[in-house]
């Protein structure tokens, strides 16, 4: 790990887990016996709610937990290696790597988030990884489920556990769940969302209705079938912690592996944001701040992003257009988005790299949305400026 991060080549968060594979295959579920261990997967929001758990879980002691992304078995190990001494540990979990994990994790926890097309050249066809958060939590009974309620693609995954806990926090992107898994066609009324036969004699599941929700959100109040807790930012749920205590860590989380931190380069006062696909783009619209006339996009095409980026059309950019906004797209398919946003109507200039696009903007506030190697790429530059790496 030292030798990774020394010579430039990453963070470390791998590394140390893949040649610990290597030596022993059983190394993960050895080192995991100690912990008790919360899950978190899905498709969008599982570094922010891994951060989120992480806190709520510190409030009563330390926790190992993986918080800049490094999402798969790999990168697990190496956060439970360098976690020694507590007895805690909030892990993130790639989708496909659910069923692998938890099967040496054991974890008390799981949390499952949302469901949505993401890298359809390495994650291939939705209903393959509903199948797979299916098997994860079928196997482990005795675990907790902690699942959105307002996702019927989450909510299928987690039905036959009989230990789930429903949570409700809004749902704007339903794309991906016209059709039910396990039969039926998903219809919504606000809210709530029921099953109908997707063909005549079509039998619908047992639980063929929007399950009703024991925690939700109402503006910054988070709400139990209880004593509330009023949160000071994004929401996130925690195992056997106080809920006034959790809900206080929790909004002391102010970013995420650089997700919404805010940098001054050169007079230019830039706030990134992650998005990675069409649910995550369409959410990240929704919090540039209206009052910021300049907004920088990137997208890469690199392994990690999903080389195919066809999905750039089912996403609606007409959000970004504001008279008087400036908006700068670049990356490695800087090209390709230059083409989607001028179609949506929205006017961009085209230049090469991040950095160019923020040395292109007037000095004042800029709105950065990356994708994934775009922003780690980009991150990177600035933790050296800043001298931080």
């Amino acid at each position: 790990r030292f030798a990774s991060r020394a010579l430039g080549r990453g963070s470390g968060g791998m590394i140390g887990g893949e040649v610990a594979m290597r030596i022993s295959p059983k190394f993960l579920s050895e080192l995991a016996a100690p912990y008790s261990s919360v899950i978190v997967t899905g498709t969008n929001g599982k570094s922010t709610t891994t951060r989120m758990v992480r806190a709520a879980l510190e409030s009563a002691g330390s926790v190992a937990s993986n918080i800049n992304g490094d999402n798969m078995t790999s990168g697990v190990i190496t956060a439970l290696m360098q976690g020694r001494g507590a007895t805690r540990a909030a892990l993130e979990v790639d989708e496909m790597h659910v069923p692998a994990v938890a099967a040496d994790v054991n974890p008390a926890v799981f949390v499952y988030l949302n469901l949505s097309r993401d890298q359809l050249d390495r994650v291939g066809e939705i209903g393959s990884v509903e199948r797979r958060l299916r098997d994860g939590a079928s196997a482990h009974p005795d675990a907790i489920i902690v699942a959105n309620c307002d996702d019927p693609l989450i909510v299928s995954a987690a039905a036959d556990n009989p230990n789930v806990v429903w949570v409700a926090a809004g749902a704007g992107w339903g794309g991906d769940s016209a059709a039910y898994p396990r039969g039926g066609r998903v219809v919504r009324s606000g809210e709530d969302w029921h099953l109908i036969p997707a063909f005549d004699g079509e039998a619908l599941p047992e639980l063929s209705a929007r399950p009703k929700p024991q925690w939700w959100l109402e503006d910054v109040e988070l709400a139990p079938e209880g004593p509330r807790a009023t949160l000071r930012g994004p929401d996130g749920i925690a195992m056997g912690i106080d809920p006034a205590a959790a809900a206080a860590a929790v909004s002391s989380v102010t970013e995420v592996a650089g997700r919404y931190s805010v940098h001054d380069v050169n007079g230019r006062s830039a706030r990134l944001m992650l998005a990675k696909n069409p649910a995550g783009w369409q959410e990240a619209m929704t919090m540039i701040d209206p009052r910021v006339d300049q907004v920088v996009i990137g997208v890469n095409g690199q392994v990690p992003d999903g080389q195919d980026l066809s999905w750039l059309w089912d996403v609606d950019f007409s959000a970004v257009k504001q008279p008087g906004r400036r908006v700068v797209a670049c990356g490695e398919r800087g090209a390709d988005l230059a083409v989607r946003l001028e179609y949506a109507g929205v006017h961009c200039d085209l230049v090469p790299l991040p950095m160019d696009a923020l040395a292109a903007c007037e000095p004042g506030r800029v709105e950065m949305l990356l994708n994934y190697t775009a922003m780690r790429d980009f991150k990177v530059l600035l933790d050296r400026k800043e001298g931080t790496r």
